[in-house]
């Protein structure tokens, strides 16, 4: 569980992270969203369903705080969350969150 403190900034950061990363006139086609559930925070695109005026929702990455670091999982297609090793976990979220939005490996941005 995020103490009172973090869950704050957590959510400071990701609420301007979702608002600014998607231009405004792509808006009504795309949309970038997060949760957080105890110690995950994970961020979501959403999408219009093909039919009706639904959106559908996408898992792109989960951020856990383990032992005062955050560590980073992408999600497989069956939908299991796996831990990726070659990003280091760190205390620094902002840190964490730029090597998703950048995604050089392809990981999360299909």
């Amino acid at each position: 569980m995020l103490d009172t403190f973090t869950k704050k900034r957590v959510e400071k950061i990701m609420s301007d992270y979702t608002e600014q990363k998607i231009p405004k006139h792509l808006k009504n086609q795309i949309k970038l969203n997060y949760k957080i559930r105890g110690s995950n925070v994970t961020l979501v695109e959403e999408r219009p369903a093909f039919r009706g005026d639904q959106w559908v929702q996408l898992d792109i990455a989960q951020f856990r705080m383990e032992e005062n670091k955050w560590k980073v999982y992408w999600r497989d297609s069956k939908e299991k969350w796996h831990f990726v090793e070659d990003i280091v976990p760190d205390e620094d979220f902002v840190k964490q969150l730029k090597i998703v939005d950048e995604d050089k490996r392809g990981l999360f941005w299909g």
